[in-house]
């Protein structure tokens, strides 16, 4: 089966979208499925205005309909709602072609956090983009019953894996700190909550690692915080190894990728009791979820690194892959 991705979420930025479709990817290429992306790089783009990471695609819609004629996808796959998944969705529509999508990001709190535009409002936006799709798929039961509480009537389930080899127990010395250690991985910016988390009086250190438009600020902020910016995934496993406990700030977050490579490498998550950590971490035992931040974090101190490997080994890209293949839709159904 030829299976066309379009995304205006792709490499060099470093996220969850992109983590999950490169995996979605080279899962289904193993399957001996073919798998084209329709991504920025294909078009002349610019920065998107307070998130230079992402390039916004110049009148793309020309390139995407040669695109989608020179591949004749048989299913053909919407990631994003930026403007080559608007190209592709008016190709779609124009052509009575059958197409599914996704729901990666709390797009309107994302919005709201930045610009204000009331929530209600880019949900209705979000609303129509998505009511052509014969499948919109979510990473979460709790993101789905949200989502069809706003009038999303076409919703599946789409879960989320974690690669166990990377990301596994080792050796704790990456970080020569005072414990405990404190870690946050993820975007620096203001829709992550990130300073719900450094303002915190917790003993022991802080780490970041990552990269975004608040880390200057906040380095000047919070001086003795430690800010790593990006790291490998390799690199990056080293973190989560040598922190304590794995700090996830977030309120808009639909999944959040980097809980389950924290708790693969053994690393307990201390959350909010919010979308995103309550489906991942629930009652598990792996986390700790308080409506007190510090709270959770000390509490989480408690957690052994065994308990939290092993729950995030029940996590699998093979279901995630089987998940996706499942909820596509043959390009000729409509």
């Amino acid at each position: 089966m030829k299976v066309m991705i379009v995304t205006d979420a792709w490499l060099p930025q470093i996220n969850g979208v992109v983590t999950t479709l490169a995996k979605i990817s080279e899962g289904l290429d193993q399957l001996g499925h073919e798998v084209r992306f329709v991504t920025p790089r294909l078009f002349k783009s610019i920065p998107c205005p307070t998130y230079p990471e992402i390039r916004l695609s110049l009148l793309p819609y020309a390139g995407v309909s040669r695109e989608i004629e020179a591949f004749a996808p048989d299913a053909l796959h919407i990631a994003t709602e930026g403007p080559l998944g608007l190209a592709a969705r008016r190709y779609c529509l124009k052509h009575k072609v059958a197409f599914t999508s996704a729901f990666h990001t709390r797009f309107a709190e994302y919005v709201h956090a930045r610009i204000r535009i009331p929530v209600d409002l880019t949900y209705r936006w979000l609303r129509n983009f998505h009511a052509p799709s014969r499948a919109l798929m979510v990473p979460t039961p709790s993101v789905q019953r949200d989502l069809e509480a706003r009038g999303f009537t076409n919703t599946v389930a789409w879960t989320r894996g974690v690669d166990t080899a990377t990301f596994s127990p080792g050796a704790r010395d990456a970080l020569v700190d005072r414990r405990p250690i404190f870690l946050y991985v993820g975007r620096v910016a203001v829709e992550k909550n990130i300073e719900a988390f450094l303002k915190l009086d917790l003993p022991g250190t802080k780490w970041v690692v990552g990269e975004g438009p608040m880390r200057a600020q906040l380095e000047r902020r919070y001086p003795h915080v430690h800010f790593a910016g990006i790291k490998t995934p390799a690199e990056l496993a080293r973190y989560y190894r040598a922190a304590d406990v794995f700090v996830f700030p977030s309120l808009t977050d639909t999944f959040g990728l980097v809980m389950l490579e924290s708790l693969a490498c053994g690393t307990p998550v201390a959350a909010f009791p919010v979308l995103g950590p309550v489906d991942v971490i629930g009652e598990s035992g792996a986390g700790i979820l308080h409506e007190n931040l510090a709270i959770a974090c000390i509490r989480a101190l408690d957690i052994s690194r065994e308990k939290a490997r092993h729950y995030a080994e029940q996590f699998s890209w093979g279901k995630s892959i089987d998940q996706f293949a499942r909820n596509l839709t043959p390009a000729t159904a409509a």
